[in-house]
Formats: structure tokens, sequence, C-alpha cells
């Protein structure tokens, strides 16, 4: 079973992923397990949690750009967020595919699409904007050339 708790990324493209995380040629695959704690009253995913499960995505994706840059912590902040609720989503043993990719990139931010869902069923449609943030200066700030580079390997036209 997949530890959503934990997502990690490996740096190395040709070093094999950890559980819960894949890359293809255009979006980030991170395989999220339903926790029963996910379930409302009404039997399903509850609405709210299924932020969660994009920003467990998200952190994977993005973890090789989380660093510290001259002893100033450089961040990434959400500026909205963005959902669409396709079906609703039971409890199960499989886990589903969050399916994330860049669908637009400026000097200091990028759009990103989500899509949670199995072969089978489409869940959530979704899409967030970021800011590269400095977090010392408590201000937005340019996305640095390794960022750049990073965001670019997952780059799709919307």
């Amino acid at each position: 079973m997949t530890d959503s708790h934990h997502p990690t990324m490996v740096h190395d493209p040709t070093t094999p992923q950890p559980p819960g995380a894949a890359e293809s040629t255009s979006r980030f695959v991170f395989e999220r397990s339903v926790r029963f704690g996910d379930i409302d009253s009404l039997g399903h995913v509850n609405n709210v949690r299924f932020f969660d499960y994009l920003e467990d995505a998200r952190v994977a994706m993005l973890h090789p750009s989380r660093r510290e840059n001259g002893g100033a912590r450089l961040g990434l902040v959400v500026a909205r967020h963005e959902i669409d609720y396709r079906r609703a989503l039971d409890f199960r043993i499989e886990p589903v595919r969050v399916e994330v990719w860049v669908t637009e990139i400026t000097p200091v931010r990028f759009n990103l699409a989500y899509e949670i869902r199995d072969d089978d069923a489409l869940y959530v449609e979704a899409r967030s904007v970021m800011v590269a943030f400095d977090v010392a200066e408590a201000r937005p700030r340019r996305l640095d050339e390794d960022e750049l580079v990073h965001l670019k390997r997952f780059l799709t036209a919307p």
C-alpha cells in the first residue's frame, strides 16, 4: 500500500521512483491511498479532503525545488485553487492516481492542473496558481533557473 504521509521524489530520473510517485513525459503521477478518515457521513471522500490529495501530489512533484538559498528560505505559496468534482469517490483499498502537470510558467508564478482518477473514472479536475515566495522578505520572488528547468519537464499545453 502507498505511504501517503511521506511522498518523495528522487532527483535523478534514472533512479527508480519511490512508492507513490512516478514521472511520465509531461505529467507527474502520484498514487494516493483513500484513507478511512477521508470518508464523510455520506460514505464518500469529503470534498475538502481532495485538497489533501492535491497537496500530497504537489509536494512530491515540487520536492526538488524546496531548498535554501544563501540562508534565505525559498518557498512557493498557493495563490488560488479551483476544483471541479466529477464523481463521488468511495472508500477502497486500491489507490487513486493524482496526475499533475504545468500549464503555464511566468517569471514569478506557474499554473498546475490536476486530475484525480483511476483507469475507469475521473473524480476531480483541479487547478492551482503557485507563486514563488521569499520567506525571509515575505514577498514574491522570481523563479530561479533550477526551478524553471524542473517545471518545464511537466509543461503541457492547456
